[in-house]
């Protein structure tokens, strides 16, 4: 199997999120601020090459179009800009221009993505609304058009059917939901599918309520676009084929996932607090949880994976402080200096590749349907590109007996 490439981008700043070039040459992220960073591959290493600086509060998503090579990003200052490369009319290189999308919405633009055919774009926001973006070639910027009922709370992601028409949405409103998206000067009309025939704008397709009332971290179509798939804060991934109609629930006993995409039609790569990429396969009959992208048993035995260096600054454990509690409540040992039961006690690193939250997780390599490479970020700086072949299975990670029971509704 092959090692998962680790690339740590900052030591000290979290990865908000990331997005990728269509020829994977080029990568643009944002280290929690308000700038988006591009860094271009050279050899191991990535070196940055471009700052877009024009949202003045922490940008919050990034989407880059593989065809148009434009890239759109929504930041907590309720703006988002299309950025394009022009030449610059004094020294003839390439730069990113942007264009401000008039969204309309008067709460932070939380998420952001590109319509399959890359002739607009969907910016989830804290105003309980979803702009659905399009061009005006008359007047020259990029206009939208609100899908706001029945939202009762902030959208904290979405994701595009393949029909470019549909579109998914989950919320804090413990909801996700499949809306329409259809815009008559933009769309051709769409043909019948699992999801209804008539899709006027602003549609409800569907409705699927989080288990045990959690929050919906991240919701996706499947590949066809019959399925979607849904992460919530109450640790369970739920998948719902509303041909059949059959909901599948996956309750586990980790800490949530918050970031999950499709690699084949019958499996499912997603991540999260656990700091490590779960995989789940199944299909109409069922799904189950099959194993992970990390091997953290055999990190632990092996003193830890070659290359990774020592602990995150930005650990999700501060080894110190916690050991500090867990020796005085389960040995009455206590550390404060001068103690006579004070032990040393040195900084641990967590044996998966990423030591904090994993915050986005999106195909790398392959096609719809068959993506052979998954890449995440996360909160202790590091970019890591995994083949979805290599999966440990659950006996050999530690997870035996941290599965919920699967429900089906």
């Amino acid at each position: 199997m092959a090692p998962p490439e680790v690339f740590s981008l900052s030591a000290q700043t979290p990865v908000t999120c990331h997005a990728f070039n269509a020829d994977r040459t080029q990568v643009a992220v944002s280290l929690n601020s308000n700038e988006v960073l591009i860094y271009a591959r050279e050899g191991n290493e990535w070196r940055q090459i471009e700052t877009l600086t024009e949202h003045d509060k922490p940008v919050t998503s990034i989407d880059w179009a593989p065809n148009s090579n434009r890239i759109v990003t929504s930041a907590q200052d309720r703006n988002a800009y299309v950025w394009q490369q022009t030449p610059d009319p004094q020294t003839g290189h390439m730069v990113w221009k942007p264009t401000l999308v008039l969204l309309r919405i008067n709460r932070a633009a939380t998420y952001v993505r590109w319509s399959p055919n890359e002739d607009k774009f969907a910016v989830a926001s804290g105003a309980r609304a979803i702009a659905i973006c399009s061009f005006d070639a008359d007047a020259n910027w990029w206009v939208s058009r609100l899908l706001k009922k029945p939202i009762r709370s902030t959208v904290l992601s979405i994701d595009w059917h393949p029909n470019n028409v549909l579109l998914a949405a989950g919320s804090a409103d413990m909801k996700a939901r499949v809306f329409s998206a259809y815009i008559k000067d933009v769309d051709k009309r769409p043909a019948p599918t699992v999801w209804g025939e008539k899709l006027p704008f602003n549609t409800i397709c569907g409705e699927y309520a989080s288990p045990s009332g959690g929050w919906v971290h991240d919701v996706a179509f499947s590949p066809s676009g019959d399925a979607i798939a849904f992460t919530s804060h109450d640790s369970s991934v739920t998948v719902v084929y509303p041909g059949g109609p059959a909901v599948f629930t996956i309750k586990l006993s980790i800490l949530p996932l918050v970031t999950l995409t499709w690699t084949t039609e019958e499996s499912i790569i997603a991540a999260g607090h656990d700091c490590q990429p779960l995989v789940f396969a199944g299909n109409q009959g069922g799904w189950d949880l099959v194993g992970s992208l990390d091997d953290p048993q055999s990190n632990r035995s092996s003193g830890g994976r070659p290359g990774l260096g020592g602990a995150s600054p930005v650990g999700r454990l501060n080894s110190a402080a916690f050991n500090t509690f867990r020796n005085a409540a389960e040995r009455g040992i206590s550390n404060v200096p001068g103690s006579p039961t004070a032990s040393s006690s040195q900084e641990s690193e967590l044996y998966t590749v990423h030591q904090n939250t994993i915050t986005s997780v999106r195909p790398y390599d392959g096609v719809p349907g068959n993506v052979t490479r998954v890449s995440t970020s996360g909160v202790d700086g590091k970019l890591v590109i995994w083949d979805v072949s290599a999966v440990t299975p659950i006996n050999a990670t530690g997870l035996v007996g941290k599965l919920g029971k699967l429900q089906v509704r």
